[in-house]
């Protein structure tokens, strides 16, 4: 019993540990939505931004050798239109983003997605904007959203969460004893209970964030709606809530109803001015 509860005292050690490496951070200002969760970060921005960079000049070199690259110029010029006024709004949640070196492009693909990495780098695929025959308030939403990603850094905090867990992991592991099997248990442990809850987070917040950005550019917030009624209709049978790394669709869409009646006034503030 004094053998095991002192194993524990040291997993407990190792855990406080890699805590204490981590940073703890206010990314972005709160917004009229209210985002303030502190983070803690044990990866470095600059590292992560600069294989950001890597992988996303890897990736357009390989679209552009497939040719599909911004092969719609129609596409591409309604995509940067958007971009080009959402893009300043981000000073609201964080001054610096608006010196981050910016660029989108559209890929063609039959993929419903969108993305947008660290320091700004992104891209919307063809087939969200034709699939889902979205309007430029709806583009906008999902913008907002990948956006809202980067602002907050959520990449950054899930690779700080997976480097600090599997470390705490590994030690309490030998530890302990458990061998392959019980690490890799544990590792599934630490997804359930604490990874994919923490996901959903992030997408509440970008969805919230996202909402904020698109009305503060003067698109309809409300098309957060029926962008997300949209991909709901293309999913077919919905994940379990438990297992999923997004909100339930119940519960997104009563979020984005009630966040996107806050920024009304923004919205029509900015319909006023355009």
């Amino acid at each position: 019993m004094k053998y095991k509860s002192m194993l524990k005292q040291a997993v407990l050690a190792s855990s406080m540990l890699a805590l204490t490496a981590c940073e703890t951070v206010q990314t972005t200002q709160g917004g009229v939505v209210g985002v303030n969760r502190e983070q803690k970060m044990a990866v470095s921005a600059d590292a992560l931004e600069q294989a950001a960079r890597e992988q996303y000049a890897q990736l357009i070199a390989a679209e552009a050798r497939k040719g599909t690259l911004n092969t719609n110029p129609a596409q591409v010029a309604r995509i940067k239109a958007i971009a080009a006024r959402i893009v300043p709004q981000t000073n609201v949640f964080r001054p610096d983003a608006r010196s981050w070196a910016w660029e989108v492009n559209v890929l063609t693909s039959p993929e419903v997605n969108a993305w947008c990495m660290p320091g700004g780098k992104m891209a919307v695929y063809s087939g969200l904007i034709e699939k889902l025959q979205a309007t430029d308030d709806e583009l906008a939403a999902v913008m907002g959203h990948e956006i809202a990603h980067a602002l907050r850094e959520h990449a950054r905090e899930r690779a700080s969460q997976q480097m600090v867990a599997s470390g705490v992991i590994s030690v309490g592991s030998a530890l302990l004893g458990l061998g392959q099997i019980g690490q890799q248990g544990a590792q599934y442990a630490y997804m359930g209970l604490v990874g994919l809850p923490n996901s959903r987070a992030h997408e509440t917040e970008a969805d919230r964030l996202g909402i904020e950005l698109a009305a503060r550019a003067g698109y309809d917030p409300r098309a957060a709606v029926t962008l997300w009624q949209k991909m709901g209709q293309l999913g077919g049978g919905g994940t379990p809530k438990f297992l999923s790394t997004h909100p339930s669709q119940a519960d997104r869409l009563s979020d984005l109803t009630a966040y996107s009646q806050r920024v009304m006034p923004l919205y029509e503030q900015a319909r006023k001015t355009r």
